[in-house]
Parts: structure tokens; sequence; C-alpha cells
């Protein structure tokens, strides 16, 4: 096996020297090395000691970084052989960075994205056997395969809403949905109602074509009808973005009278419903049963989105629209400018995923479940003082803070390496600062640690020097 000496690897580190914890930062500076191919997998380490005494530092200090990249999965060792390199399974670890840790080391409690489901990886194998079949054609459908949107009809008359394939569109991933719908008929000054708080990123999409925001406000306890309907009359709203099934970031479900009653004031103010299904799927405990939006439409009004990515996972980027035959073929037309058509490939893969549909579907509510309750655990040993509902589907907690802002606690946590997504990112004009939204994607052990560090941040406030850089991972 090839093998690094001190004086090597002491001449490919740049760390800071004033960092604190300064093994964490040594330890972020190996692992960047590694995945950067600067650092060759399967190469020994220098000895602990030889590598402390190089770099000036204790050897305690050393061993806590190995430590740590042994438990991220970048370092491997057997008594008596050393350590040596190595890339962690992004598929199986619980506390693999890959999927808790961003690229400054912090903590990625922003994001509400769960890692892959079990079945994605012997979905991907059968997939990829079914390629051959669809090799002899161009590989571009702008409406989607038509295997893939049969499967998506399927499951919306599985629902109680009758669909035809020719009602489904495939897209990029739910934004993808988002960005088409409102592209083709959203303009330049029409007011479009979001709920406030709502997803981030289709804020700045109505933003991107110009739309005038109304924002209508929602609690935990869910939506008032009487806003809503106020909104779309006063507003004369071209459009109104809702997410009714367990709504990010609130996790509120609404009720089939709210739900029938929205539909009708839609129809009435000449409104498009632009409803987001991402998270339908998604409950953890017994709820009421609910019909999708569209199933109270009667003049098609009521254009469905919904996403492979928090049930499967979120790489595969593959959504769909859901709509009469002839805008989705509207908006196929629309699709050009973009992206032509989806991959191929990964719409195999979801089309082989909806075999295993309810299997799928227990699995992730039964993880979700439990990093929930691990959650709300941890916050109610460590910062009883916040308040929050907890949800019955979903996947974060909406929680208010009970002194204070969301902003500067999310800047405290930075420092002691958590990214937080702040309640102002949720809302319009700077609102909803006394909020915090929190992810339960993620495996038990890192929300526990994750809230350990938050409670932290918040007795001592910013420590050490601040970490750099932006994460590129967006608030899902």
């Amino acid at each position: 096996m090839r093998h690094l000496t001190a004086t090597q690897i002491a001449r490919l580190l740049d760390v800071d020297r004033t960092a604190r914890p300064y093994y964490r930062a040594l330890a972020q500076a190996v692992r960047g090395l590694i995945r950067d191919g600067q650092i060759p997998v399967h190469v020994r380490m220098p000895a602990e000691r030889h590598l402390a005494e190089t770099l000036q530092v204790s050897r305690t200090t050393v061993t806590a970084a190995y430590d740590q990249l042994r438990e991220q999965g970048y370092l491997g060792s057997r008594q008596g052989s050393g350590s040596w390199t190595s890339l962690p399974d992004p598929a199986t670890t619980s506390d693999n960075p890959w999927l808790s840790v961003d690229d400054d080391g912090l903590l990625q409690l922003h994001c509400a994205a769960p890692p892959a489901t079990s079945r994605l990886q012997p979905a991907m194998v059968a997939a990829v056997e079914d390629v051959p079949r669809y090799a002899m054609g161009t590989g571009y459908d702008p409406m989607g395969l038509p295997h893939l949107r049969e499967r998506i009809a399927a499951r919306y008359t599985e629902r109680g809403l009758a669909t035809r394939p020719e009602q489904i569109l495939v897209t990029t991933g739910s934004q993808h949905a988002i960005q088409l719908v409102m592209s083709l008929l959203v303009g330049q000054g029409d007011p479009v109602i979001v709920e406030s708080p709502t997803y981030p990123h289709a804020i700045d999409v109505a933003r991107q074509h110009g739309a005038r925001i109304v924002p209508v406000g929602i609690s935990q306890e869910g939506w008032q009808l009487d806003l809503v309907s106020a909104a779309m009359r006063q507003s004369g709203a071209r459009m109104a973005y809702l997410m009714p099934d367990f709504n990010n970031p609130t996790g509120a479900l609404m009720d089939d009278a709210t739900r029938a009653a929205i539909v009708g004031e839609a129809r009435r103010s000449d409104t498009i419903l632009l409803i987001d299904e991402t998270w339908a799927e998604l409950a953890m405990d017994e709820v009421p049963r609910t019909a999708a939006m569209a199933a109270f439409d009667t003049d098609s009004r009521v254009i469905s989105i919904g996403s492979a990515s928090k049930l499967w996972w979120g790489g595969l980027r593959i959504g769909w629209v859901r709509t009469t035959a002839a805008l989705a073929r509207r908006l196929a037309v629309q699709r050009s400018a973009v992206d032509i058509a989806s991959p191929v490939l990964e719409q195999l893969v979801v089309a082989r995923l909806f075999d295993e549909f309810a299997q799928t579907r227990a699995e992730r509510s039964r993880t979700l479940r439990a990093s929930r309750d691990a959650l709300v655990a941890a916050l109610r040993e460590h910062l009883p003082e916040w308040s929050f509902s907890v949800p019955r589907g979903g996947g974060t907690l909406w929680i208010r803070l009970d002194r204070g802002g969301a902003t500067p606690l999310a800047e405290a946590a930075a420092h002691h390496g958590v990214r937080l997504a702040p309640g102002p990112w949720f809302g319009v004009d700077g609102a909803l600062e006394g909020y915090l939204r929190l992810p339960f994607t993620q495996p038990p052990q890192v929300l526990a640690e994750g809230v350990a560090k938050i409670a932290e941040a918040r007795r001592r406030g910013p420590v050490g020097p601040r970490p750099t850089g932006a994460s590129l991972i967006p608030t899902v």
C-alpha cells in the first residue's frame, strides 16, 4: 500500500491556525484533500505522532482529527496496520457527512431533503436493464416516458382522482414544474398568492417573472378560509400557490371542507390554483383521509405538481404536473427553451420505484417518525422554552422562539457547527423573524447533536472565527 509522509501531508494542508476547535478544521482540510483527489484513496496516512510533530500541535489534536475522519468514513484502520484513506458509502452510514454535513463542515439543518430510500439501488440496476428498449429512439420525450406517465396517472386514480396519462407532464423535479407553470401563466405585475410561511423557491420563481407577491398568513393549525378568500377577491390574484398536504414548513394538513371552499372561491375569483403535493404521501401518523385538491375542481383551474424527491430521493430530479391534456401539451412546448425533456434513465428508475410504492412509503414513514420523535425529545430537553406543534406528516418542525430573532441565532449556530433556516427565508419582506424551521429528515443521532449545538449557540453566541463560504444546497 502506498503511503504519505507527515511532511508531504503538511505541505498539502492549508489550515487556519486560529480555527477552533483546531482538530475539526484539520479533519475538514484532510477530508477536502481526499474528496478533491489530492490525497488518493487507499493511501496509508502518517502516524498520529509523526503528523503532530510536523504540524507542531499536540498528538491529542491529531488523534481527534483522525477519529472524526474515521467516523465520517474518510479513514479506515486496523490494529497494527495504521490508517488509510477511503471514501464513505453515501447510502449506508447514518452519520455520513455526505448526508449530514456540508462543505463548511456544518450539519445541514437548513435543508429538508431526506437521504435515498433503500429501494433506490435495486431500482437503478433494474432500470439500466430497461434502457436498451429506449435506446433506438432519440431519448427526447417532452411529455415524459409514456410508461412513467401511466404510473403517475394510476397513482392519482388510486387517490380517487381519475387521471389519464395525457394529463401528466414529467418534469425535471418539482421546482422545474413550478417554473414551467408560472412562466406560461404568470406575467409581469400579476398578483400571485402564497402562504406565509411557504416554500421559498416558489417565491423566487414568482419574483423572477415579475409577479406581485400577495402573502396570506397560515399557522401550524392551518388556513383561515376568510383570509384566503379575501386575498383572492381583493388582489384579483392570477394564481395562488398552495401546499395543502403537510405544508413546508408548518406541517399543516388542509381538511376537505377547506379544500372545497378554496377551490370554490378560486372559481368565483377566476384564480388559478397551483397545488404543490411534494409532501402528500408522507403521513407518519393516522390522519383524516383527504382528497386531492383537484378532486373539487369543476372547471380545470387546479394544477397539481408532485415529485420523487421526498418519497424516494432528491437526486433523481423527477417531478410532474397534473393538469388538462391541452395545458400539459402547452407546457411541453414551453419547456423546449429550458431542457427539452427529462433524462430517460431517471424516469425509468422512478417507474420502477412505483412498483414498490407502498413498501417505500412505509419505510419512509418509519424513518421520519423516528427522526421526528428524536428531534422533539431533544428540543424538549435542551430548549423547552421553544413552542411548536408536532406534525403528523411532512418533514419539518415550525418553531416559535421564546426570545430573540432567528437570523442572529442562525449566525451563532454556524459558529457552533450547524447551518439553520431562519423564519424570514419562508416569508416575504423580512417577516417571520420569530420562527425557525428544523427538518427531521436527518438520522436521529444527527438531530440530537444538532439540537445540542443550537442550545450551546443560544447560550454562548458566536465563538471563534465565522465559517466562510455559503452552502450550495437549496433550502427544500
